[in-house]
């Protein structure tokens, strides 16, 4: 009983080291400048939509890297493309974005380089 025991343990921990691995392997990492260059692009629409009071980019723009909100990363550096609009917008059924923004920051993620769209959505 005490070798079936060992075993099971053995088992169930090569099989926690695979899954682990496995998912390692499934989730690229992000470059280290990504976090740094959305939050510069987020903080950029918000300050050309009125500040916090006025207005929420898309709660992709919230998470980290906003991956969902990249529309592609260059040696020109990432642009990120998102909807905005009044805070709760989100929230409304359907949600009600007024805002799409589309901006490019510098591959270190220091700069902005260019906010290409800042306008009604498209």
């Amino acid at each position: 009983m005490n070798q079936f025991k060992t075993g099971l343990v053995l088992i169930s921990g090569l099989w926690l080291l695979a899954s682990n691995a496995a998912t390692a392997q499934a989730t690229r990492p992000l470059p280290l400048a990504q976090p740094k260059a959305a939050n510069l692009a987020r903080m950029r629409a918000e300050s050309l939509n009125g500040g916090l009071s006025q207005y929420r980019a898309a709660s992709c723009m919230y998470e980290t890297g906003a991956g969902s909100c990249l529309e592609s990363i260059s040696d020109g550096g990432f642009l990120f493309r998102f909807q905005g609009g009044l805070p709760g917008w989100q929230q409304q059924t359907p949600p009600n974005p007024t805002i799409e923004t589309s901006v490019l920051v510098s591959r270190d993620g220091d700069r902005i380089l260019e906010v290409t769209y800042n306008g009604t959505v498209r």
